[in-house]
């Protein structure tokens, strides 16, 4: 039973869950280490069917300040960092 107890064991840290990315436009960059990034996801209206764009506005950390207003970025999930900020930035897309 004591064998039991062993194989169940923690899972390696490189096996971690896959984070949530998401692909958005800059609209501000004007606070320090932070941008607020918009992405549109086009979904079906749950009455009508017709397909609508639905806006999200997603605070998210830049260490370098590198993104600036009107950039294309990635951000991914990532553990609290203030109030609002849940994302971090991976990489400016476009420029």
């Amino acid at each position: 039973m004591a064998d039991e107890h062993q194989e169940k064991s923690a899972p390696a840290p490189g096996n971690r869950g896959s984070r949530k990315t998401r692909t958005g436009e800059v609209v501000s960059s004007s606070m320090n280490k932070t941008i607020v990034v918009r992405t549109v996801t086009r979904v079906p209206h749950a009455k009508f069917g017709k397909i609508v764009k639905q806006m999200k506005k997603f605070y998210a950390h830049d260490e370098q300040n590198q993104a600036k207003t009107g950039d294309t970025v990635r951000i991914m999930e990532t553990r609290p960092v203030s109030k609002l900020k849940r994302w971090r930035l991976v990489e400016v897309i476009q420029k």
